[in-house]
């Protein structure tokens, strides 16, 4: 008898046993539970205080860099300037790659507010991702800075008040866009090209539209003093900001005119243009249509000599580092009073149109960065009228005199 109970009783222990492990393991997986939103809300609550925290967990002053990509050809440039001021001023910064996707454009603040930044510089896609932005840095007390980027006062009325009125928000360092775009067709026309091409990154993005605007002035500017040798441009073409996007627009408006003869890849952060550039190359056309963009590339002085490139502007890496400084100086206390102000800071592009004109700007800002360790110290000590007058001043001469000293 004993020996027919004895399995009743051992399943009998098992199942006890099983029902005590479960319970252990309910208990500990509350615990773990709990311990996890405790980490979680305290990671979150690192992030307000704003101007009231001069540190993150680290001791430094945090910034966070909401970006479309810090790896493609222009982003891995602002990259490497941020990190060098970061480095120089003991400033911890955390990135986030967006791509311009809205939804990830406006989640990357709160990340980057609920990671601790006391500050935050973004370049987002469009001027509606600002609103979301703006009130998150309002809610957490994070300092907040556009670069390469500026909210329309026209088009976006009521943003741009919002933006005004905030006490976190302090400005926009951009590109004067229609300049721009007004001055790479006019490189085009003067080197003989009257069917032009163009390709955009994401429709309704400020900066594209404000090139485009300046594409389109330039072209009619030349056809009112040259009613018998009429220039045209093409309806855009996007892209996105993939090098496959740039290359299969190139080559839909390559199929739509037999006569096309230059290309403007509009910008994107360089990966579209290096894809229209090679479906040129696989067409076979290379000599025959003139190519102008927005963002240098690695390889351009290789490119304006074999002739893939007529033209470009760029040299604008920098433009973020202005961002960054006016956002250090808010967190730290040195810029104050912020609401009922929009700081707008003018940059310059550097445009090179030869082989030459690359190999200045080559020596002084990719074979070297323009600023030292000591000069981006000095920057960080500069009055916001300064640090205007620095971000106008930019230029090869500029960096050629500096280095020279």
């Amino acid at each position: 008898r004993d020996l027919h109970s004895f399995p009743t009783r051992r399943s009998s222990d098992l199942e006890n046993g099983g029902d005590i492990m479960k319970r252990v393991l309910k208990k500990v997986t509350a615990a773990l539970l709990a311990a996890t939103m405790v980490v979680g809300l305290a990671a979150c609550g690192s992030g307000n205080g704003g101007s009231g925290n001069k540190s993150s967990k680290s001791g430094k002053v945090k910034i966070g860099v909401s970006i479309w990509s810090s790896t493609d050809v222009l982003g891995s440039q602002c990259k490497k300037m941020l990190d060098a001021a970061a480095k120089a001023l003991d400033v911890e910064v955390q990135y986030v790659d967006q791509g311009h996707v809205s939804e990830k454009v406006t989640a990357s603040v709160e990340q980057l507010a609920a990671a601790g930044c006391q500050g935050i510089i973004i370049c987002n896609s469009s001027d509606t991702e600002m609103t979301s932005a703006i009130k998150t840095c309002n809610d957490n007390k994070v300092y907040l800075a556009q670069f390469f980027r500026v909210i329309s006062k026209e088009d976006s009325a009521d943003i741009y008040k919002a933006a005004k009125d905030s006490a976190y928000y302090i400005g926009a360092v951009h590109e004067d866009e229609p300049a721009n775009g007004a001055e790479l067709v006019k490189i085009l026309l003067d080197k003989g090209d009257r069917n032009i091409g163009l390709i955009g990154w994401e429709q309704g993005d400020a900066t594209w539209l404000g090139r485009w605007k300046g594409y389109k002035a330039g072209v009619e500017k030349w056809n009112k003093e040259n009613p018998d040798d009429k220039a045209k441009i093409s309806e855009p073409q996007y892209a996105g900001t993939t090098s496959e996007g740039g290359s299969k627009a190139a080559e839909a408006l390559m199929a739509a005119d037999p006569k096309l003869d230059a290309l403007i890849p509009a910008g994107g952060g360089g990966d579209p243009l290096q894809g229209a550039i090679a479906a040129v190359e696989r067409a076979g056309k290379t000599q025959d249509i003139d190519i102008v963009s927005t963002d240098f590339l690695p390889d351009l002085g290789e490119r304006l000599q074999n002739g893939s490139m007529a033209g470009e502007s760029g040299g604008h890496f920098c433009d973020p580092l202005i961002a960054f400084m006016m956002v250090y100086n808010a967190v730290k206390g040195n810029y104050k009073d912020f609401a009922g102000k929009f700081e707008d800071v003018p940059f310059p592009y550097l445009y090179v149109s030869s082989a030459d004109d690359y190999a200045a700007y080559e020596k002084y800002f990719v074979d070297q960065l323009p600023y030292t360790d000591d000069e981006l110290v000095a920057m960080s000590k500069e009055s916001l009228k300064e640090l205007k007058a620095t971000a106008a001043s930019v230029s090869i001469a500029d960096a050629e005199s500096r280095a020279g000293k």
